[in-house]
């Protein structure tokens, strides 16, 4: 893996990661070299650490710590190529989703002598595919949540019940049919819709509890 620059390498991968760093990691004496980027995924300026294996393990989140211990051991062992997803947490305690890929390096008589790749910081890329799978599924959401409470308001007005009791009205429906709350409150309403609303006598009743509503509002402060 040649050192291309930082901008052709964000071309060659989509242009995903914020920052891109390389490090070199010699098997005999345990010596790496980090760039300035990959130093900074970790919190440092380059002139202000020494990187080595116990401070880089010292900054894997705990639940990923024990991966990259292997996959490092692995490298040792093999000298093979490896590429590894996991998040790094820095000095300020901010978390790095990040992927390292590394290569073999040889020395000039193509023998094995260490490893030598990149770091993506792949954290603002995830975080981005997030807020657009959010934004994505918000209205569906919205459009459900709505449709709920037209069902659970014209099970309340029906049979007198609150709100929650009217909810676990259609939960117990849901579960009894098999269909999800969302769908059999889509049919309720549109049902009532198609059946022209309530009957006569509570539409007379309704009538007067809307016409008479501000007597039975609590004054305010």
């Amino acid at each position: 893996m040649g050192q291309r620059e930082p901008d052709t390498d964000r071309m060659t991968l989509g242009g995903c990661p914020r920052s891109i760093g390389s490090f070199r990691f010699w098997f005999a004496d345990q010596r790496w070299e980090w760039s300035d980027e990959v130093a900074a995924m970790h919190g440092y300026s380059l002139d202000a650490v020494e990187p080595t294996t116990e401070l880089l393990l010292s900054h894997q989140y705990p639940d990923d710590r024990e991966q990259v211990a292997t996959a490092l051991a692995a490298a040792i062992e093999t000298g093979e190529a490896f590429c590894s997803r996991h998040r790094v947490v820095d000095t300020s305690g901010e978390l790095h989703d990040v992927i390292v890929i590394g290569d073999q390096m040889c020395d000039q008589q193509d023998a094995v002598v260490g490893t030598m790749g990149y770091y993506l910081d792949v954290t603002e890329t995830l975080e981005e595919n997030r807020r657009e799978a959010v934004d994505d599924l918000l209205p569906d959401l919205v459009d459900a949540r709505a449709v709920i409470e037209q069902a659970k308001g014209i099970i309340m007005f029906v049979y007198g019940l609150n709100a929650e009791h009217a909810f676990g009205v259609l939960r117990w429906r849901s579960q009894e049919t098999n269909i999800k709350i969302r769908v059999l409150s889509e049919q309720l309403v549109s049902d009532v819709v198609a059946a022209g609303g309530a009957l006569t006598q509570q539409r007379t009743r309704f009538d007067h509890l809307l016409l008479t509503i501000q007597q039975r509002v609590a004054p305010t402060e």
